[in-house]
């Protein structure tokens, strides 16, 4: 595999010809061998962008895509070097499996034993060794994803580029294949940029997750960085679970319907606090707590029960819990909320 690229680009914004305005401008630093996951609901531009980085799709005027400092904005797509995996998988029908894992190795007019070396170690990699000779129409969905990764790789790019490649898969084979995409992609060490609207997938995945919303980057950061610590309300709504109380913070008291919470931080304007599922608790019946309200709904889920709170507000809180209790609705409960995980926006 060659060596990993650095990409940049460098206030680039998208208007189509009808006048869709599909990407506002951006800049955004990708560091080589990393991979990154740009994650956001549909038509928020991340498909734009990873075209735009491919080459597919030409930035408008003023904007620069840069690979290792060069500029490449003007470079068609087959010059870049950078392996693509889409969603659709891409895949020749009429070829055989190894025919297609060495389609870009034959335009590249690599010597024959070269090209069959490369394809068995792509078979290899893949754990596919056994399709080699099947046709494409021949196998299944996870299958023909594999495929259209070791087509990608053959070819040692600098950079890898997936569009959604798992979307159209079952969810458990999602999940295994997920696994296996995330060991592939730390073993070749290779930058890679990774478009999903799955939350699970970009935590998975992702070095760093780049959240859109309507064309322009809400935030960047850590998987960790994006969950613990959103920039906005629409990452902390868009990412997981998030619980909302409404009420006024005074003197270290936050008061809500819910009854009183102690506030450890100095008092804010703010009049709502925000936290995930697992910063809250349901107290034992023994306990008294200065936070309660009515169970509405208890699902159990197997590892654990996730119960939705009514404490007066718009919404019921939600709380997973892994007591062995058997909730049921009209149950009073207390709460406790873990202040650590508490997000004031």
């Amino acid at each position: 595999m060659q060596s990993s690229l650095s990409i940049s680009l460098q206030q680039c914004s998208k208007t189509f010809a009808d006048g869709t305005r599909a990407l506002e401008p951006i800049s955004l630093d990708i560091h080589a061998g990393e991979t990154l996951v740009l994650l956001g609901p549909s038509g928020c531009g991340k498909t734009t962008t990873l075209r735009m980085i491919a080459g597919q799709e030409q930035p408008d005027q003023g904007g620069k895509v840069m690979f290792d400092g060069v500029d490449v904005t003007a470079l068609p797509i087959e010059k870049r070097n950078v392996g693509m995996v889409f969603q659709s998988y891409a895949l020749f029908p009429n070829m055989t499996v190894a025919e297609n894992i060495g389609y870009g190795l034959k335009i590249r007019k690599m010597p024959s034993a070269e090209s069959k070396a490369r394809v068995a170690e792509m078979l290899a990699m893949m754990q596919i060794e056994r399709l080699a000779d099947r046709r494409i129409t021949q196998l299944s969905g996870g299958q023909c994803q594999r495929v259209a990764l070791a087509r990608a790789i053959a070819v040692r790019p600098r950079a890898l580029l997936l569009d959604e490649p798992l979307t159209a898969l079952d969810a458990k084979l999602r999940d295994s294949l997920r696994l296996e995409i995330d060991g592939l992609l730390r073993q070749l060490k290779i930058t890679s940029v990774y478009v999903t609207h799955d939350q699970t997938e970009a935590m998975a995945l992702g070095d760093r997750i780049v959240v859109m919303e309507h064309g322009r980057i809400a935030q960047i950061g850590t998987p960790r960085e994006i969950y613990q610590k959103p920039a906005n309300t629409f990452v902390a709504d868009f990412i997981g679970i998030m619980n909302r109380l409404n009420g006024k913070i005074r003197d270290g008291i936050f008061s809500c319907n819910a009854g009183q919470l102690a506030w450890q931080q100095p008092d804010t304007a703010a009049h709502s606090i925000l936290f995930r599922p697992e910063d809250i608790k349901i107290a034992e019946a023994h306990e008294n707590t200065s936070l309660r309200g009515t169970v509405n709904t208890a699902v159990f889920m197997g590892d654990r029960t996730r119960i939705l709170v009514d404490v007066g507000e718009p919404q019921p809180l939600v709380i997973d819990s892994h007591s062995r209790y058997d909730f049921k609705a009209g149950d009073m409960v207390g709460l406790h909320i873990d202040t650590r995980g508490i997000i004031v926006l």
